[in-house]
């Protein structure tokens, strides 16, 4: 898995500073252990030089580790190569004896900082090479491998694993971060151009096509042509703010769903925000205000409005009609004869959700019908 440079103030940032941190705490206690050991040593003074050197490495690996450019191959490498230096001239300066009794090499846990560098430029992968780099040249510059110093390097292991799978989290948290905020930005400017399209050119398309619906002539041909360019216009507004608004595959908003029956004569009104509802749920009261709207149709001549409300804890669809109204009776009397339209196709659905319907008729007034459902699982 190959690394991905941080931008400034990107999730990496704390752990390269942690690294660095690192480094100079494990300079400082191979410092002490110089100090305590220096007279055990075969070569005390070169020994005292290669802790300058070891110093002098931690402040430009702090420095260079700190700028995202300078996060590459050149630096990783040139510090591996310092590390396998100082292993490599350990023997010499403690001497083979001490070596060989166990003692820690000269540069101790020092040692792990590249590891830890490579895990997290690069992730598991590479900080699992440079682990077994680093400990297999340990393990080459003694005569004596002991168990302690199997477990150092195994330690080592899981370390440069560990780091590294855990930077690679914090990238990849990082990239759908961004990804949710530009989907959020992209949300609300679509949000916003829909607001300000339903408050102005969908509300004169609307008004053309009532005022000019009874017209002859070139007048209704206008208004014909204006329902349709609403309709189209409601659609399109509706899908857009239905991919980008409503991020849980779960969830869908009723309002791109309805603007679907949208027609020259069926009005669809809705919220200019989304009207997220679980998926089910909103499929089931589509299909219910389409079986209404499949009455109007056959019985009302097809002319219909559409109101979509959103309550807070619960979601009302109503469906208007200017047809000749439902005789008292009417409907009692179609589910005993089988036809079972409205009581099974919008009655049985949204009863199955948990809501209520409502149809206020009054015959040559038209039909109202109301279907409420209740908002849950969100």
């Amino acid at each position: 898995m190959t690394g991905v440079p941080s931008p400034p103030g990107g999730f990496e940032v704390p752990l390269w500073r942690a690294v660095a941190v690192f480094r100079f705490a494990a300079l400082a206690y191979v410092g002490l252990l110089a100090l305590r050991d220096a007279d055990r040593y075969a070569h005390p003074v070169p020994a005292g030089v290669v802790l300058l050197v070891m110093l002098g490495w931690t402040v430009t690996t702090a420095y260079g580790y700190a700028r995202p450019a300078r996060r590459r191959w050149p630096l990783l490498v040139a510090d591996l190569a310092v590390v396998l230096g100082v292993l490599l001239v350990s023997p010499w300066v403690q001497g083979r004896t001490a070596l060989a009794t166990g003692a820690p090499s000269l540069a101790v846990v020092w040692l792990a900082g590249p590891v830890l560098a490579w895990a997290v430029s690069g992730g598991r992968r590479r900080g699992t090479v440079a682990a077994l780099l680093v400990g297999g040249v340990d393990l080459a510059t003694r005569d004596r491998i002991g168990q302690s110093t199997l477990t150092g390097v195994i330690l080592l292991l899981l370390a440069g694993m560990v780091v590294g799978h855990v930077a690679r989290l914090a990238v990849t948290a990082e990239q759908r971060l961004h990804r949710a905020v530009e989907l959020e930005a992209a949300t609300r400017e679509r949000e916003r151009l829909a607001r300000d399209i339903h408050d102005s050119v969908l509300q004169v398309l609307a008004l053309v096509q009532r005022r000019g619906a009874h017209l002859d002539g070139e007048a209704g041909e206008l208004a014909r042509l204006a329902g349709e360019q609403e309709a189209a216009l409601r659609a399109l507004i509706g899908r857009a703010s239905a991919v980008a608004s409503v991020g849980n595959g779960n969830i869908r908003d009723l309002r791109a769903m309805l603007d679907r029956y949208a027609s020259a004569t069926v009005a669809v009104s809705a919220p200019a925000t989304p009207v997220p509802l679980t998926g089910w749920v909103a499929a089931e009261l589509a299909a219910a205000v389409g079986a209404a709207l499949d009455n109007v149709a056959r019985h009302a001549g097809g002319r219909a409005w559409v109101l979509i409300e959103d309550e807070g804890e619960k979601v009302t669809v109503s469906v208007r009609d200017e047809g000749p109204g439902i005789p008292a009776g009417r409907l009692a009397e179609a589910a005993a004869q089988g036809r079972l339209g409205v009581a099974q196709s919008i009655r049985g659905r949204v009863a199955d959700l948990g809501g209520d319907v409502r149809i206020i008729s009054t015959t040559g007034a038209g039909t109202e019908i109301e279907l409420s459902v209740p908002r849950s699982g969100l």
